[in-house]
C-alpha cells in the first residue's frame, strides 16, 4: 500500500466530533486508507470516532488493522507504561 495514500489523525483534547469530520473529509477526498492514532485517555476516544465515522456517516468503511501497545515514556519522575493504539480504516 503506498505511503502517500495514507493519511494519519492524532486523537488528542479536541471534540470528538471534529476528529470525526476530519476522517469523512478525507475519505471523501478519494483517500483509501486512514490511520487514528491515541494513546492513553484518548484511546476511547479513538474506538468512539472510528465507530461514529462508520455507523453514521461512511457505512462502506471498514475496519483495516488494529495494533495495541504499551509504550514505556521516561521523565524526571521514571519510567511509566502508556497505552496506546492505532485504528487502521480503509473504504
Amino acid at each position: 500500500m503506498p505511503e502517500e495514500n495514507i493519511n494519519i489523525i492524532y486523537v488528542g483534547k479536541k471534540p470528538t466530533m471534529n476528529y470525526v469530520l476530519a476522517l469523512v473529509t478525507q475519505f471523501n477526498n478519494n483517500v483509501d486508507h486512514i490511520t487514528i492514532k491515541a494513546r492513553g485517555k484518548a484511546i476511547s476516544k479513538a474506538v468512539d470516532i472510528a465507530e461514529i465515522t462508520k455507523r453514521k456517516f461512511i457505512k462502506e468503511v471498514k475496519y483495516d488493522k488494529i495494533n495495541l501497545e504499551t509504550e514505556v515514556i521516561h521523565s524526571d519522575r521514571g519510567d511509566s507504561n502508556v497505552s496506546s493504539i492505532e485504528i487502521i480504516m480503509k473504504r
